[in-house]
């Protein structure tokens, strides 16, 4: 089974308006992205693969915008998604650490809305993520066997601190709570070094490998540490839609060393990337 763990709820049901259609030219050198997309549009990218994981990323409380690439309603939304991929879709829950009300709402979209894992993002959610508050939301997700995603590394977005993001954060957290289960997004990039120490060092922490392939240096770099740290296993497939998807992603892997042939570089073995394509990604994270 291909399951695709990263991917941003849609911001529209059906159709988007002209007046709210959005594009990002930082995240990707290589094209501008469309952050407004539909139902429609997900599950068109989402053929490739046999399951996905989708999610939102829930604003401050107070706020009245969230992210531009996603609504307003980020929980809700991902429930409908999930009900309309009619068993193709997983939701994970956002919630803010900073919200009197935070495990309530965790409780809540666990039992009613039976969503089945947290994504955050300190840096974008802009909570510390070693503070009081956040050890609430993972001491709870710990118990009720929810694994959470973190956004780690870098963010265009200039409001958003990077020392949030940082991957040996995450070793902290998962010494504190060391049977919840986490995946590090983008293997942290550009520090991939640190975030596959601590993935080595963590029996219950993984990295997907989302947003990787369109800076291939970087790229390149990233998966040769995992190899030599000998780490492969313990990364997961992700596309980080609707900035890339799963299509692309599983290509760019399984043509990987045509980067290092062309540079006279060391290569990593086809099928470290084969297993990454296949990994059983919903097992390994306690997810049925």
């Amino acid at each position: 089974m291909i399951v695709d763990i990263h991917t941003h709820t849609p911001t529209h049901r059906d159709t988007v308006p002209a007046a709210a259609e959005r594009a990002d030219t930082v995240g990707r050198p290589d094209r501008p992205v469309r952050l407004s997309n539909t139902f429609n549009d997900y599950f068109k990218a989402m053929q490739a693969v046999d399951r996905s994981i989708a999610f939102g990323i829930a604003a401050r409380p107070g706020s009245k915008q969230g992210l531009v690439f996603q609504g307003l309603d980020v929980n809700g939304d991902t429930v409908d998604l999930v009900k309309a991929g009619k068993g193709k879709v997983i939701g994970f829950m956002s919630v803010h650490p900073d919200d009197p009300n935070v495990l309530d709402e965790i409780d809540h979209c666990y039992h009613d809305l039976k969503l089945r894992g947290i994504k955050l993002g300190p840096n974008y959610q802009q909570f510390d993520p070693l503070g009081e508050r956040a050890r609430r939301v993972y001491e709870r997700a710990q118990k009720l066997g929810l694994p959470i995603l973190f956004h780690q590394g870098t963010s265009g977005m200039r409001f958003a601190p990077l020392r949030y993001a940082h991957p040996l954060l995450m070793d902290e957290i998962a010494m504190q709570f060391p049977d919840l289960k986490v995946v590090m997004a983008h293997i942290g990039h550009p520090w991939h070094t640190d975030c596959l120490v601590v993935i080595r060092k963590h029996p219950n922490v993984y990295a997907d490998v989302s947003a990787q392939f369109y800076r291939p240096w970087s790229c390149y770099n990233g998966f040769r540490l995992a190899y030599e740290w000998k780490v492969t296993d313990k990364l997961i497939l992700g596309s980080d839609w609707p900035f890339t998807d799963p299509a692309e992603t599983i290509h760019s892997l399984r043509n990987f060393n045509a980067f290092p042939r062309q540079h006279h570089l060391p290569e990593v073995p086809d099928e470290v990337f084969e297993g990454i394509i296949s990994r059983d990604s919903l097992k390994l994270l306690g997810l049925k």
